[in-house]
């Protein structure tokens, strides 16, 4: 049986999580959220006081490391890390920037990648982050880089962390998202770019109900 698996790479801040979620709920798909699985990764070695940067020291938490993600009665993706739910916990600001400095390390993505074909290998999937439709999933059905300009994405963190009574200030979120940009574009492996073969879809000027509707029709005129 051939399962239809949906691609969706894209900068930090430029929606993946929420509108490939909305996406997959009305394709009747499940969602995988890459970027909190390396989060959970992230969140691990901050609490374990290690240096994200550092090879050596991520590596030698792997073997004792246990991820666990798990779709629940709210039809959200949780992630369980050693047995505890930090679906909260991972999306500090913080913690970005520990995402960001494991997932460019080589034994921390061999040590994840088999875990995200083999969703895609048993059921039809929407799977988001920085290099799917690159590198997780070469041969997705459907590829779609999703971006928007730094300022909005800024504004739309800002807002996000507002609500969760986080008060940065936005000028702080901006230079955040621009450096994240940097460094993702910029690491040795799998850096964020645009797969040759992947639909862009800019929603800089589109709200999220028509950044929704853009990448179905995305997705419905690519599977014909």
């Amino acid at each position: 049986m051939s399962f239809v698996s949906v691609a969706i790479d894209g900068p930090a801040g430029a929606g993946k999580s929420t509108i490939a979620r909305q996406i997959a709920g009305q394709l009747g798909y499940l969602y995988v959220d890459t970027g909190a699985i390396y989060r959970t990764v992230g969140l691990y070695a901050l609490r374990k006081g290690v240096d994200p940067h550092s090879k050596g020291e991520v590596v030698s938490l792997l073997d004792g490391l246990q991820v666990r993600m798990k779709v629940e009665a709210d039809g959200i993706q949780h992630m369980y890390l050693d047995g505890e739910d930090v679906t909260n916990q991972i999306r500090e600001p913080e913690i970005s920037r520990y995402a960001s400095a494991v997932s460019a390390l080589p034994p921390v993505r061999a040590f994840l990648l088999e875990m995200q074909r083999e969703l895609a290998e048993t059921q039809n999937v929407v799977m988001d982050g920085r290099d799917i439709g690159t590198v997780v999933l070469p041969h997705a059905t459907v590829k779609i880089f999703l971006t928007a300009s730094p300022e909005v994405r800024a504004m739309r963190r800002w807002k996000e962390l507002q609500q969760r009574g986080i008060c940065d200030r936005y000028e702080d979120v901006l230079r955040d998202v621009i450096q994240r940009d940097y460094d993702d574009s910029h690491r040795e492996i799998a850096p964020l770019r645009q797969a040759e073969d992947a639909v862009l879809a800019d929603t800089s000027d589109l709200n999220l109900e028509e950044s929704v509707a853009l990448l179905l029709n995305i997705v419905k005129e690519r599977q014909g």
